[in-house]
């Protein structure tokens, strides 16, 4: 395992300036109250009960954590209750039936707006078209869909007859979805006929069906009809039309089937198509709790607003900031099926515009490209319904940090700067938007709650300013529960290196190096493995990411190791710049410039390779791990995923060159 305090600079904390959230926020946020912190570290584990009282339970719990089998901890202990219930049925129940749960805006400008009641609706009638197939409790559910209202409707569906949902993202390969059916032993999946990529209709059954075929275990298959005749299909054995078999159920409802705290209420496969796959099991009492708690403290969610969080629901951001979070509280979601620039660069703009959104959450990647594209994008429209951004999914520079705050929060909105995980199951380090003041590129210090620490090697606290491994020092509410049929790979994985099992000391590792300074504000660093080792000395990639990042001119960019003739390593940086250049001399030149001064001239790269694009999955990740194959001249990996897979064969003409 790589040492981050081996990397060879002292990374000292951000000294741009600091923001402090305007009083207009502080006024109505749902957390203004600084006494917060001590109020939680003084009454753990029982603070959480604040957090529970946002959620309606069938049985309350006998204990708010029991740790007896350590480090599987068990939340809400002896409480029962159902989250499809807590998301629709309570909210029908209180007199908010026609209140706005979800508004989906499709690829094509298709619009679609359901109340409360109309979700409560068809999650029944899905719920008893489930059962009709076979599905009982506990039984996994596979779901391959795209971001239509049929997904979330899927999730909420299985939570309700206490049938534990594996959302695979729809952009990953037949061999990644067959993988995660196997590992899980799901019989049961919901797919489509197909969806639009870039306006052109993409066939999505197909992979769904090749899929199937490897499997050993029969599958009872359900497509929602997306395309309709831009892609007509067949229906083959054990395969039903989604909307017709709900039509067989129509006005029916399904009792809520109420479900132990630690019961499982989904898996989410994290690992790649190649290697053993991770089950990431999420139980239903902490989780719950832990996401609604973190939509109503950090992103200031209240009922009565528009909330969008434009990530994907095939990954983790989605299912707690899109799905569960969100709809728990009551508020309006909006879901969105297409990509930030189709058909133009103000598409999002445009949808935050027009359906007057309140909370805006999104990720680094894409602030990124919003830079590069330029602030008349969002400067046509009217983004004055705005009241609190959001970054999420890697760490956020200075630079981009503030073009959001200044040209979308027209410099008034907070910015609350997220660290969490799929296994922590929601936001684990940020400010409060309503008490602390924000650093640009630090994400916050621990939220009340949670005790998130910077450690060296052998666990110790590291001084302000060095890097260090990234851990939790307590449970926490939305933890992962374990790894699917892996408890051994669970506890091995995150437990076994700073914990001393025999005093009874559990301290979760995270995988991330981070610093923190002398007002515990954390920085992620990245991933400890996200290193390369140049001559002995081990180079962070994001380190050397953010001071390319931050030279003028230059939206974004992405660094690999490559292999070089004498099997020394080699740093080859990607680089797209937020206008076309004519001088890229110029333009590396001063990326030189800003690497020697934030880290040294150890880390200049070899090559410097200009594109206009990095290659990104359809949820905005850099896929590195393809730039990485193009720099070695390797044969490249599964391209499935790519939202933009045209730019490939552009960075490999310009890597020869």
């Amino acid at each position: 395992m790589v040492d981050p305090n081996g990397w060879d600079r002292d990374v000292s904390a951000p000294t741009g300036p600091q923001h402090s959230p305007p009083d207009s926020f502080v006024s109505q946020a749902n957390v203004s109250d600084a006494d917060v912190y001590a109020t939680f570290e003084d009454t753990w584990p029982e603070c959480w009960e604040r957090a529970a009282e946002l959620l309606e339970w069938d049985r309350s719990y006998d204990t708010v954590l029991e740790t007896a089998d350590a480090p599987f901890y068990r939340w809400f202990d002896g409480g029962r209750l159902n989250a499809s219930y807590n998301c629709l049925d309570r909210h029908v129940e209180s007199g908010r039936k026609n209140h706005a749960a979800i508004r989906w805006e499709g690829k094509h400008g298709e619009t679609r707006t359901y109340t409360y009641r109309d979700l409560y609706v068809e999650v029944n009638e899905c719920a008893a078209a489930l059962r009709s197939l076979g599905v009982e409790e506990d039984d996994v559910v596979t779901i391959y869909l795209p971001m239509i209202p049929e997904l979330p409707i899927a999730m909420l569906a299985c939570a309700r007859i206490g049938a534990p949902h594996s959302v695979v993202f729809a952009g990953l390969s037949a061999d990644a979805l067959s993988t995660r059916m196997d590992a899980a032993s799901s019989e049961y999946l919901l797919t489509c006929d197909g969806y639009y990529r870039r306006g052109d209709a993409f066939n999505q059954k197909s992979k769904a069906d090749n899929a199937v075929i490897d499997l050993d275990q029969d599958v009872e298959t359900v497509v929602v009809d997306r395309l309709g005749e831009d892609l007509p299909h067949v229906l083959g054995e054990n395969e039903r039309d989604y909307h017709e078999l709900l039509e067989e159920f129509y006005g029916e409802t399904v009792e809520p089937v109420s479900r132990d705290a630690d019961d499982m209420l989904f898996v989410m496969y994290t690992s790649g198509t190649t290697g053993e796959p991770k089950g990431v099991v999420h139980a239903t009492g902490g989780y719950l709790t832990n996401v609604a708690w973190t939509s109503h403290a950090v992103l200031d969610i209240k009922p009565e607003d528009t909330y969008w969080c434009a990530a994907d629901i095939g990954w983790i951001t989605g299912h707690s900031y899109i799905v569960y979070g969100p709809l728990a509280l009551g508020t309006t979601t909006v879901l969105y099926e297409g990509s930030p620039d189709y058909p133009d660069r103000d598409r999002l703009w445009e949808i935050v515009d027009r359906n007057a959104v309140d909370v805006f959450y999104t990720a680094p990647t894409a602030i990124r490209a919003f830079m590069k594209w330029g602030e008349e994008y969002p400067n046509r429209h009217d983004l004055s319904s705005l009241r609190l951004l959001g970054s999420v999914g890697e760490p956020i520079s200075p630079r981009p940090w503030e073009w959001y705050h200044e040209h979308v929060g027209n410099g008034d909105c907070p910015i609350v700067d997220t660290w969490w995980q799929t296994e922590t199951g929601g936001i684990a380090v940020s400010t409060l938007p309503g008490v602390d003041e924000m650093k640009p590129g630090a994400a916050g210090p621990s939220l009340p709650g949670i005790d998130a620490r910077v450690v060296g090697a052998g666990g110790e606290p590291v001084e302000p300013g060095q890097a260090g491994y990234l851990t939790l020092a307590q449970p926490w509410p939305g933890m992962v529960k374990t790894l699917y049929e892996g408890d051994d790979r669970f506890v091995e994985e995150y437990w076994r290196r700073f914990s001393d099992p025999e005093a009874d000391e559990w301290v979760y590792f995270s995988g991330d190096a981070a610093r923190v300074d002398e007002d515990g504000y954390i920085t992620v660093l990245g991933r400890v493995d996200d290193v390369i080792n140049l001559a002995g000395h081990r180079l962070s990639t994001m380190e050397i990411e953010g001071a390319i990042a931050d030279t003028d001119g230059v939206a974004e960019a992405a660094v690999v190791g490559r292999t070089a003739d004498s099997s020394d390593t080699e740093i080859y940086a990607y680089v797209s710049t937020e206008r076309r250049v004519d001088d890229e001399a110029a333009v590396r030149s001063r990326i030189e410039s800003s690497i020697e001064s934030a880290i040294g001239p150890l880390a200049l790269p070899e090559a410097i390779v200009f594109t206009p694009e990095l290659p990104k999955t359809r949820s905005g990740k850099i896929l590195r791990r393809l730039l990485e194959d193009v720099a070695n001249g390797e044969e490249l990996g599964d391209t499935s995923a790519l939202r933009n897979p045209e730019i490939v064969g552009e960075i490999q003409s310009a890597s020869r060159e």
